[in-house]
């Protein structure tokens, strides 16, 4: 079986369409092994991974290590609160110090975009990109596309609409990437303040209407407002958002067609979408999350077979 065409997951930019269906096909098999009674795999049992966050993450962090404990990995947890970094030591330098301790895999988030790129051009290891500032997030991108794949049997000519904070989610940039790769058409929808002017290169549609985002679609991704990344204010305030670019239970039965409800989490219950929203049949949210372990399970093993061929 032909491997990765790439060396780190730094972005679904770097990623082929081959690639992409390799680490689906990957993840096929390994949901498999999360829903049987014993959920381990012997797969990498000689493999160390380190986790370096230096954001914030409960979910992302939560899903890499479970991945990597399914797998039988060694695992390493490192926190920037209660590191050297505090006393000025450069991220080269404290990634190397991690590297001495002779560990394979770095699955890195960090607030500066390109960080991951940087860091796979700096230091001998492999690199997963868990979230580079508003730049990408490739794994997540990868179990959205995996999960309408799985709830609409392909990816190929499906209509997706993106919602909400486009300029400040790396969320959104992975997701157009990977669909568009994938054979989608995709539409971003949202206040114009808070759609990038650069949109039109990437070959989706813009939409400021929300009624008729939705009715165009067959799949809704509602992101969350970014306030951390905000420095200024984008809209008069939340309840005006939440009026023309929140999604209750009302707006989703009133839609001619039946659509699907996605959310990359944390979910701001009552801005972007309600609880009956994010709750019901029309949702697959819960499934985002249990693809999510699995996909990662699959990027993991893959880059770690890279390793192994190498050796």
């Amino acid at each position: 079986m032909a491997g990765l065409s790439v060396k780190h997951l730094v972005g679904i930019k770097e990623l082929s369409k081959e690639d992409i269906n390799l680490i689906f096909q990957t993840a096929d098999n390994f949901k498999s092994v999360i829903n049987r009674p014993i959920k381990k795999v012997p797969s990498l049992r000689d493999i160390t991974i380190a986790n370096l966050f230096f954001e914030n993450s409960t979910r992302t962090r939560l899903s890499f290590e479970l991945a990597e404990k399914r797998l039988s990995a060694d695992i390493v947890n490192f926190s920037a609160a209660s590191s050297s970094l505090k006393k000025g030591e450069t991220l080269i330098d404290t990634v190397n110090n991690i590297l001495a301790m002779k560990v394979d895999m770095v699955v890195m988030r960090h607030p500066n975009p390109g960080a991951a790129k940087f860091l796979s051009e700096h230091v001998d290891s492999r690199i997963v990109n868990a979230g580079d500032g508003s730049h990408e997030h490739p794994t997540q991108a990868l179990l959205d596309s995996y999960s309408i794949r799985e709830e609409l049997g392909e990816v190929k000519d499906k209509k997706v609409v993106i919602v909400g904070d486009i300029t400040h989610s790396r969320v959104a940039l992975s997701n157009i990437f990977c669909l568009k790769k994938l054979g989608a058409e995709v539409m971003v929808c949202g206040p114009a303040t808070l759609i990038p002017k650069y949109i039109d290169e990437l070959g989706v549609k813009v939409e400021y209407d929300l009624r008729k985002a939705l009715e165009w679609c067959d799949v809704a991704n509602m992101l969350r407002v970014q306030f951390e990344r905000m420095e200024v204010n984008y809209f008069p305030s939340i309840r005006e958002y939440t009026m023309l670019y929140g999604l209750d239970g009302d707006f989703l039965h009133s839609l001619p067609n039946k659509i699907v409800v996605m959310h990359p989490g944390p979910i701001n219950r009552g801005v972007e979408i309600t609880s009956d929203v994010a709750d019901s049949d029309q949702s697959i949210i819960l499934e985002q999350v249990e693809n999510g372990v699995a996909i990662r399970m699959a990027v993991i093993y893959l880059l770690a077979e890279k390793i192994k061929r190498e050796s």
